[in-house]
């Protein structure tokens, strides 16, 4: 299944994409796509559903973030060789963990705000899972069963908050708008091998991302094993991979980060495509 969240922000309704793409709403079975109904087992009682019975959403309709309801958002840092080497860091001998606040969360196609005091806006598009069973102290090889689902993640970051402000990672990643998901959330059954997917992203139409998870140092398994070794993640939490080589921060000879009017096309196969426009924030908000 291929789950979304449409409607308007913070409004949004259950809905399903059916085999042609057309946007189906789940209203009348589920609540919502959350951390409470994953949690309850909506993925198995909804798996049985008719599509095609289902209510047809206009499809203009804005797609919200796929998930609600998140209580944390664990990210794998420099998990591509190519992209440690791009910022001068050693490949790291485990995971490097961070975290994004879940308020930064947004829909694929809603703005990313330039931050007030912000200079370096940069981007990382990223495979990212959703935890859909409670995974403490869990083995790689039994990872795959503590998954809900995929989607494509923007790891938007600003490098001057980042690495400028004397604080760690999450200072550059936690502005409101720093986090899109979607724009669906794929069931695993979706994803035969999430570690052979093409992943890109374009700034104004110019590539400057186009990798494959094939490359990441450590799997998904020895993610959730690390990170459960530590902590416990919940249904509804979601753990975001890394990303490949070609960030702004690592264009040589100079850096490229983004402007107000900028637009960012980025996707991964099999998962949809965000496309979003870097808006200034209106003073006072």
């Amino acid at each position: 299944m291929k789950l979304v969240r449409h409607g308007a922000a913070g409004r949004e309704a259950p809905g399903l994409l059916d085999a042609t793409g057309a946007i189906r709403d789940l209203s009348g079975h589920v609540a919502d796509i959350d951390s409470t109904s994953l949690a309850e087992g909506i993925l198995d009682r909804i798996s049985g559903i008719d599509p095609t019975a289902l209510p047809v959403v206009d499809p203009a309709t804005r797609l919200g973030p796929p998930v609600a309801g998140v209580g944390k958002i664990a990210c794998v840092g420099l998990n591509y060789s190519d992209h440690a080497e791009e910022a001068k860091l050693p490949t790291p001998n485990e995971p490097v963990i961070f975290f994004k606040a879940p308020t930064a969360i947004s829909g694929p196609s809603d703005p990313v705000l330039y931050p007030v005091g912000g200079s370096k806006l940069d981007w990382e598009v990223e495979l990212a899972f959703v935890i859909g069973k409670r995974a403490r102290h869990v083995g790689a090889d039994d990872a795959a069963a503590h998954i809900a689902g995929y989607m494509v993640l923007n790891d938007v970051s600003e490098r001057a908050f980042q690495f400028d402000r004397g604080g760690q990672w999450g200072k550059g990643k936690s502005y409101d708008t720093f986090c899109p998901i979607g724009p669906w959330l794929a069931t695993t059954d979706e994803v035969p091998d999430p570690h052979a997917l093409d992943i890109w992203l374009e700034v104004n139409g110019r590539r400057f991302q186009d990798g494959n998870t094939r490359t990441m140092i450590f799997s998904i398994g020895q993610v959730i094993a690390h990170i459960t070794e530590m902590m416990t993640l919940v249904p509804g939490d979601i753990v975001t991979t890394g990303t490949p080589a070609g960030v702004g921060l690592g264009v040589k000879p100079n850096p490229v980060f983004l402007q107000v009017g900028d637009v960012m096309r980025l996707g991964i196969d099999g998962l949809g495509e965000q496309r979003l426009t870097v808006i200034a924030e209106e003073s006072g908000s």
